[in-house]
């Protein structure tokens, strides 16, 4: 990944000068502590009023300024919170309102400063800066006041213990970074040490200088002054330019602004995507560690209640053997007839042989009791388990964020989930010699599959004993081969995907039925036929 430096920062701004220049700042907000947006309004090449989102990301991995597109903002999944931060309140009482005034990035420098003109609370004209700094790990937003140079306030303080030489506060005067040791190279005439390139002249980064190594001397210095621009990016993502015959086999790009935001849109989606998805998978994780730990326990004492059938049988030799015995004993020697043999029961000398008896057969009805709750109850923890295991499976094939967000309404508590309704994607749609077959991702496309696109004659597959996807063929009279194929899809979708062979099950649709209050996917089926794949 290549970070933004100071050469694509000037080939945005003058890109994008004209259009900032007298437009206004109508609204701001702020979704984290290092994104911002703002909605600016002005007008385009012809003349006309439209409203462009300003993207500010200061996050040190992906620090960079563009305007967003729709679908680039929705890749984002930009939230906004409810009570903004301080800093954005801040924003808003100087900001919002004010007329950019004049656009500019001081020499060299990785900085976009918005001038603003906008009123204090005496009606008073004042003029403030924006600066947007994109430095790596030291990128910030500061709002000082041009005319005295003071910070009004910034995204992150900085105090003397983390930087010496640039303290970053409110009330502090603002001053730019130290100046490099370096060389413009539109004022030089000498050698090129091509390996020193990044070290020994000014707007190129270490990613760049790798892509201009072996140019000339004239080549370098129009690629300063930004001549020939033809912004591109390469086919895996791992770099863009502002030059695409420094990367031949790239995607061209309409602008600078479509590239930056194309380029880190990709980026952000990932790391998002790749984020949530460990997020799910330690929750899942966390749920399926409890049932099985509390199934577990369950099953050591439903061993210990199965030694229920002794009470009775102690119940009824007593009572078998009541004339032969004496009230009050500590034991009683009786033949076992089930068994076949002699045993001795131990007796409560307080009580009566008939107490005992009676005791016995309460032991024996408690532990009954007992025994079929547990049994209940392992039950409901065995289909906890295997829906589980399900989201934890379409957890690990989802195709992207759409897909995570499903998964993440489904798995989030109720209170949460009715404020959020996430929309279903529609399943994966194929066809298998010439019919249509659909095939669910996650347990809300599986029941989608199930409740909405299925007819009564299709034909439903699954994976047998394994978290799978519901694999959906509408065709009333399928050959052999058709039924074959479809189960292969059954097996490929499915946790069982890497194994040797596995049995699907196979049956129509109407043969299906969804219990009242089951999981999201769940579903009973009768007439079924196994193959095996």
């Amino acid at each position: 990944m290549i970070t933004f430096d100071s050469l694509t920062l000037k080939a945005f701004i003058e890109e994008n000068k004209e259009f900032l220049t007298g437009a206004r700042i109508q609204r701001i907000q702020q979704p984290t502590r290092r994104d911002f947006v703002l909605a600016i309004r002005g007008f385009d090449k012809d003349g006309k009023s439209v409203i462009k989102k300003l993207y500010i990301n200061i996050n040190p991995q992906y620090h960079h300024v563009c305007f967003m597109s729709k679908e680039n903002e929705s890749k984002r999944l930009i939230e906004i919170p409810q009570k903004p931060p301080m800093f954005c309140m801040l924003l808003r009482k100087y900001l919002e309102n004010a007329k950019i005034c004049k656009v500019n990035q001081p020499p060299y420098e990785r900085i976009l400063e918005l001038y603003v003109e906008t009123f204090n609370e005496l009606a008073e004209k004042i003029h403030l800066c924006l600066a947007v700094e994109l430095m790596g790990k030291h990128s910030n937003v500061v709002l000082y006041n041009d005319d005295t140079n003071v910070i009004i306030g910034c995204a992150h303080n900085v105090g003397a213990e983390k930087s010496r030489e640039r303290e970053m506060a409110g009330t502090l005067p603002y001053v730019y970074p130290p100046k490099q040791n370096k060389i413009d190279i539109l004022n030089y005439n000498g050698e090129i040490d091509y390996s020193r390139l990044n070290s020994d002249f000014y707007w190129f980064s270490k990613s760049f200088a790798t892509q201009a190594a072996g140019m000339g001397l004239d080549k370098l210095r129009n690629y300063v002054q930004l001549k020939g621009l033809s912004p591109a990016i390469s086919k895996d993502y791992s770099q863009y330019t502002l030059f695409r015959e420094l990367l031949p086999d790239s995607i061209p790009q309409n602008s600078v602004n479509e590239m930056l935001d194309n380029y880190y849109a990709y980026f952000i989606e990932k790391d998002k995507c790749r984020t949530l998805k460990t997020h799910l998978t330690t929750v899942v994780n966390q749920r399926l560690k409890k049932c099985r730990a509390s199934l577990t326990k369950m099953q050591t004492q439903l061993k210990k209640e199965k030694e229920a059938d002794r009470y009775r049988l102690y119940g009824d030799l007593i009572l078998a053997n009541i004339y032969n015995l004496k009230d009050f004993s500590t034991q009683a020697e009786v033949f076992d007839y089930e068994n076949n043999k002699n045993i001795t029961i131990t007796l409560d000398e307080t009580k009566t042989l008939k107490d005992n008896a009676n005791n016995f057969y309460k032991l024996y009805t408690k532990s009954k009791t007992s025994r079929e709750k547990l049994t209940e109850l392992s039950d409901a923890l065995h289909t906890e388990i295997n829906y589980l295991e399900q989201v934890l499976y379409s957890i690990n094939i989802s195709a992207g964020m759409p897909d995570l967000q499903e998964i993440k309404s489904e798995i989030l508590p109720d209170n949460e989930a009715k404020t959020k309704k996430t929309p279903v994607n529609l399943p994966l749609e194929l066809e298998v010699e010439g019919f249509k077959v659909w095939v669910g991702r996650n347990n809300r496309q599986n029941d989608y599959i199930v409740s909405k696109l299925s007819r009564e004659e299709d034909y439903w597959f699954h994976i047998k004993d394994c978290a799978g996807s519901h694999v959906l063929l509408r065709c009333e009279q399928p050959s052999d081969r058709l039924i074959f194929e479809c189960a292969k899809l059954a097996k490929e979708y499915s946790s069982a995907k890497l194994t040797s062979k596995a049995g699907v099950i196979y049956t129509k649709r109407k043969y299906l039925k969804k219990p009242p209050k089951a999981n999201l996917g769940y579903v009973t089926y009768k007439c079924e036929k196994e193959i095996v794949v």
